[in-house]
């Protein structure tokens, strides 16, 4: 059996998240130790007691989830199928580069607590909006996305998660009128996120020189395995191609849609196994394959099953 493996980013985060598995497998337990001293924060303590209000904090929620994520490929590294190929929604990606040897747990974590302060400042200083726009074709959100845009604002598709979801992001104005027309041209729904900044937009720019600095001051190893970036959905075998591309994700979309077909390509006939908090990725995923083989790794329940 083949697999290729798939890493959740934002939005996947809760209270409680982690704590089961740091109990069940001393493995899980290190990992969380290991990256709360790396960071020189009770990480864990968050993860697992909140409050929330911290949880949901850029620059908490993005080492969380990769936490997370770290814990249970300590678990289940030795044990998983034949990998072909990992991709990862967002900050996902460096989960998929520690899935490939590429980034160790620790440098992973570091990097996205650095890279969720950036965000979380250029947020601050150019407050921003996104957007899901449900049951609506990629082009035509594309085509009220420019219409919505102008000298002053902008907005843009940010991530393209199924052929009839797409995430928008910019300036709220902007995301305003960019939604309304999206409901005009027959989306089932808009739903505005809560978010601390227009992610995979313009507005990100002002982070992009912190997070190019803190990329060159660490350590890449090739990766084992392909991992497709989501600024080029294309895999990536080379650290400088990763660095150079993890950069670009900021303001770049998701391309996710195109990211999960190449990933297909890559291995046909593959198991998709989504490692980390929640199944977000495996809902999506079944919007853009037939009938993918899909495996679910975040609780101990999962854990001790796929283990058995």
């Amino acid at each position: 059996m083949v697999s290729v493996l798939l890493f959740p980013g934002q939005g996947a985060q809760k209270v409680g998240m982690g704590k089961d598995l740091a109990e069940a497998f001393p493995a899980a337990r290190d990992t969380f130790l290991a990256i709360d001293e790396a960071l020189g924060i009770p990480l864990s303590r968050t993860m697992w007691h909140g409050p929330a209000g911290d949880l949901q904090q850029t620059q908490v929620t993005q080492p969380a989830i990769l936490a997370h994520s770290a814990a249970v490929l300590a678990v289940v590294g030795p044990h998983l199928p034949a990998v072909a190929g990992a991709a990862g929604h967002s900050l996902g990606e460096y989960s998929a580069y520690l899935a490939a040897g590429t980034l160790s747990a620790v440098d992973a974590a570091r990097l996205v607590r650095r890279r969720g302060e950036l965000m979380q400042e250029a947020g601050e200083r150019r407050p921003g909006a996104m957007a899901a726009v449900l049951g609506l074709a990629t082009d035509l959100v594309e085509g009220a996305c420019a219409a919505a845009s102008g000298r002053r604002e902008t907005v843009v598709p940010a991530n393209l998660n199924a052929p009839d979801q797409t995430v928008i992001s910019g300036d709220p104005g902007a995301v305003g009128r960019a939604g309304a027309a999206c409901t005009a041209l027959g989306a089932k729904r808009v739903v505005a996120l809560k978010v601390s900044g227009a992610f995979h937009s313009p507005l990100m720019a002002p982070a992009a020189p912190g997070l190019a600095a803190a990329l060159a001051q660490t350590s890449f190893a090739p990766p084992a395995f392909p991992v497709v970036a989501n600024a080029s959905a294309a895999p990536v075998r080379d650290p400088a191609d990763a660095r150079g591309l993890l950069e670009a994700q900021l303001t770049a979309p998701v391309r996710w849609v195109e990211s999960i077909r190449v990933l297909a390509t890559l291995a046909p006939g593959a198991g998709f196994i989504e490692i980390g908090p929640g199944t977000v990725l495996g809902g999506l995923l079944k919007r853009i394959l037939p009938e993918p083989g899909y495996l679910s790794l975040g609780t101990v329940q999962e854990l001790e099953k796929f283990l058995a």
